[in-house]
């Protein structure tokens, strides 16, 4: 089968096409035909070992010195189960499922191995493109909102970096659960963050974030460039912090109200976030390139800074070899 490897940290080009052994599936494990699998922030950060402020040192002693040990990149995944083995009872060949993978990654691959037990089956309505885009940033956001800061109807959350790939999550599910919602974009966006359900968008390029003097009860930095002490000032008595993408210090010293740290790979989280696609109430803002060789095109739009919404590719696209 195909595979993009990434032997070694640097640029997109060290994301390159290769084959690979078929994956077999073993105990509590099924092998799934991958047709849509997501290129997400966190693959680009793992290819070019580029990590938060602080992790870099501990980052590269788990995943690996030189490069990812893991050299199959991808968590989010949406396919058919081509192989289950002998133990596995909940699904069977032809399922179409839905899944991440872990810190074990894989799924930039025409076929991947995951465990049972964390897929969930894919809803009819929501194409296989959606359903991979929708996870890395989706999980994310609700982990954070609904999980950690307890998001209620009345509640005024600010948003900031609206149109990625968690920051667009985020805005259509707090304003989901209720929530007035204040997005930070650019220009170019904004009219985006109000289709997405923002009642009011700030363009960071004329107000940046610390120059803020409204007060909010829930504030999302979804990109990395809110200050702990910034972000605390902007929260009313008792508010929460949520800074998804904290340096080392910050991820130590999140306690009380301030929020950090990985959010958990659930079951539960990828079925609701799917019936809401389904439902037409979340939009996964996802933007489909071609088959594994647009991975390295799907890195460098990551790597602009300017990427929208979900960059999703196709595995099998031009190549449908037989496994």
């Amino acid at each position: 089968m195909r595979v993009v490897l990434v032997n070694h940290y640097g640029p997109p080009e060290n994301a390159v096409v290769s084959e690979a052994p078929m994956p077999e599936a073993r105990a509590g494990e099924v092998v799934v035909r991958v047709e849509a699998a997501a290129v997400t922030a966190g693959d680009a950060r793992i290819r070019a070992g580029r990590f938060p402020k602080g992790f870099g040192v501990l980052a590269r002693a788990a995943i690996g010195v030189s490069g990812p040990r893991a050299r199959v990149l991808g968590a989010a995944f949406s396919g058919k189960v081509e192989h289950i083995a002998a133990d596995v009872t909940q699904f069977s060949p032809g399922d179409e499922v839905v899944g991440m993978t872990g810190a074990r990654l894989g799924a930039h691959a025409e076929y991947v191995r995951a465990r049972a037990a964390t897929l969930v089956r894919k809803p009819a309505e929501v194409p296989h493109t959606d359903a991979a885009g929708i996870l890395f940033g989706g999980t994310t956001a609700l982990h954070f909102l609904s999980d950690r800061a307890h998001v209620t109807a009345g509640n005024t959350v600010l948003v900031n970096g609206a149109s990625g790939a968690v920051g667009s999550a985020a805005v259509q599910l707090a304003k989901h659960f209720g929530a007035t919602v204040t997005a930070v974009t650019s220009e170019r966006n904004a009219d985006l963050a109000v289709r997405l359900g923002a009642d009011r968008v700030i363009d960071y390029a004329k107000t940046p974030v610390a120059m803020l003097e409204d007060r909010f009860d829930i504030v999302f930095d979804a990109v990395g460039n809110v200050s702990r002490d910034d972000g605390l000032r902007l929260l009313v008595p008792g508010g929460s912090l949520i800074l998804a993408v904290a340096s080392l210090i910050d991820t130590i010293r999140a306690r009380g109200q301030v929020f950090a740290g990985p959010a958990p790979e659930r079951r539960e989280h990828f079925a609701l976030l799917l019936n809401l696609v389904a439902g037409g109430q979340l939009d996964p803002l996802t933007e489909v390139l071609s088959g594994l060789e647009s991975v390295q095109e799907a890195h460098r739009l990551i790597d602009t800074g300017r990427k929208i919404g979900n960059l999703v590719v196709l595995p099998h696209a031009g190549h449908d070899a037989a496994p």
